[in-house]
């Protein structure tokens, strides 16, 4: 065990780290220079169409996490280390049902289903949806949990876990809801902390259909003897509550050295906003749908949800299913030399959600706008980078206004800080200087999350966020004025 600065002893920890595409076991060792990962496994992700609807194939996901821990075990046995603890993150909103036997009755259903459309107006017909925001501070979209919780036919006697709580009721047999992740159901009470168990009465649903809260930082509980076999890992394995709302953890590991900062997790989803003390849920705010979900520390994660770089993923599968296979750099590379002032779609809305053929829904979307947008991957390219830089500028200067909170510098975390283009032309769009990564914010906030629980970190959020600096290279974006001819 190394010593950390401050005095107490870093340790080594396993970080679950899944999202809608792919995920990833990584081992996180602290130490006085920071954080090192170390990716052990990697597996794919995706929705599959099953039993009428898009769902996930959990089965699928929960052997590749297993997989992932008997090589982090591994890994960890070959230089002498023991895995303090596991901690696991995943996208949010989406839940598995499981019997009063733990047995999972179904494939869950991925958010991408369109089910959950049909249960909006039954839902609001019971709770007027200003009454919903004044409670739960949470930004319309038609996949909330309550939603889809509405389109369930028959729950007695199931229970709901969101995804990854029932990842953790399989390796710990212990049913929890971490609260970061129960905040994006529309059932949680954004000024309480708790469930908004009312809303669960008006929709006819038991108040204990989820299982009890914890928070980041408690434990489940310990490896069932048979899993920590399996895995080999050590009898008494605790498995931690993290920020399980990936976008939680990312957003803890934000390397902010002041108050007045915007952050973008930037990835398959885009989560813009600020981080605050307290919920924003006025109607202004309502209007504007904008989001109130918890963060570490009982922080406020305010934001909006705007579209990411899935809309230049699922272009990249549909030209490859053309049989055209750009290089992702020479693409964007390209796409920056084109000039600016190009088209732009509102690259947050709806009607890009699910899957088809993305670069022509695109070019539908500039066509309605009056504009017109070459098919070509190149052009294509530029203007959903400049469509996501604009919608990242929108969505700060009205969660400034709304909030009462001035920014002076723009964090993007995540996959898409790795974009150059991106992240000039957002410091371009917002007038402000754009501080790129770290790239594995989420697991990086999982591991410090995990450490502090074992007591080989210390301190809030700051002092966590200073570890993270000191082992992480970033890159600053100055805004560039460009006159568009």
């Amino acid at each position: 065990m190394s010593t950390l600065s401050n005095g107490v002893d870093g340790g080594v920890f396993a970080a679950v780290d899944i999202g809608a595409s792919s995920g990833r076991v990584i081992l996180g060792r602290v130490s006085r220079n920071g954080v090192a990962l170390e990716t052990v496994h990697r597996f794919p992700n995706g929705v599959v169409e099953l039993d009428g609807g898009l769902r996930w194939d959990f089965d699928a996901l929960y052997a590749e996490v297993f997989t992932g821990l008997r090589a982090a075990a591994t890994v960890a046995a070959v230089q002498g280390e023991t895995i303090a603890s596991i901690g696991i993150d995943t996208w949010a909103v989406d839940y598995g049902l499981v019997d009063a036997d733990g047995r999972l009755v179904a494939q869950p259903y991925s958010y991408r289903d369109d089910r959950s459309r049909a249960a909006v107006a039954p839902v609001h017909a019971r709770l007027d949806p200003a009454r919903l925001y004044q409670t739960t501070g949470l930004q319309f979209l038609q996949f909330n949990t309550i939603y889809q919780l509405a389109t369930e036919q028959d729950l007695d006697g199931l229970q709901a876990l969101l995804i990854p709580d029932l990842i953790a009721f399989l390796l710990t047999g212990k049913r929890r809801t971490e609260a970061t992740n129960a905040s994006t159901t529309g059932l949680f009470d954004a000024v309480a902390g708790e469930w908004a168990t009312e809303f669960f009465t008006a929709l006819g649903l038991r108040k204990d259909l989820f299982p009890p809260l914890i928070q980041p930082g408690d434990t489940y509980g310990v490896l069932l003897p048979d899993v920590a076999a399996a895995a080999g890992l050590p009898a008494g394995t605790p498995v931690v509550a993290v920020g399980s709302h990936d976008t939680a953890s990312a957003v803890a590991a934000v390397p902010a050295t002041e108050d007045a900062f915007a952050y973008i997790s930037s990835g398959t989803w885009s989560l813009v906003g600020l981080e605050l003390k307290h919920p924003v849920l006025t109607q202004a705010s309502r209007e504007a749908n904008f989001t109130n979900e918890r963060g570490v520390d009982g922080t406020i994660r305010y934001l909006r949800n705007v579209g990411g770089l899935w809309l230049l993923s699922e272009c990249q599968r549909t030209w490859a299913g053309e049989g055209f296979h750009p290089e992702l750099p020479a693409l964007l590379e390209a796409a920056a030399a084109l000039p600016a002032g190009g088209p732009q779609i509102n690259a947050d809305d709806p009607y890009f959600i699910a899957p088809d053929n993305m670069p022509e829904r695109i070019r539908a979307a500039v066509r309605r706008t009056g504009d017109v947008l070459p098919d070509h991957p190149v052009a294509i390219t530029r203007c959903i980078m400049d469509s996501l830089a604009s919608g990242y500028a929108r969505t700060i200067t009205a969660a400034e206004r709304l909030a009462g909170r001035a920014v002076e510098v723009v964090h993007v975390v995540g996959g898409g800080s790795q974009n150059t283009l991106l992240c000039q032309l957002t410091a371009n769009a917002t007038g402000r200087p754009v501080v790129a990564g770290p790239v594995e914010a989420t697991a990086l906030g999982n591991v410090l999350v995990q450490a502090r629980a074992a007591g080989a970190a210390a301190g809030g959020l700051p002092e966590l966020r200073r570890i993270i600096t000191a082992g992480t290279t970033l890159r600053r974006f100055e805004p560039l004025d460009l006159i568009v001819h």
